[in-house]
């Protein structure tokens, strides 16, 4: 019988994959101290972003 690696939770709540099979992801530091971020980093970071291609490797292990 062959071992199955398990999924690490805190991975698999802050990635979700896509249709295409991409990992999706929120950006950091948006919790607070919002006033000395500049209006631009504040929009842009409202977006989601995929994960990088060297890091997909990694994140598909944990998932």
């Amino acid at each position: 019988m062959k071992n199955k690696q398990k999924t690490k939770k805190a991975v698999a709540k802050r990635v979700s994959k896509t249709k295409s099979g991409e990992l999706k992801r929120k950006h950091a530091k948006r919790s607070h101290l919002a006033h000395n971020k500049t209006t631009k980093q504040k929009r842009h970071s409202k977006k989601d972003t995929l994960v990088k291609k060297s890091d997909k490797s990694r994140y598909d292990q944990l998932i």
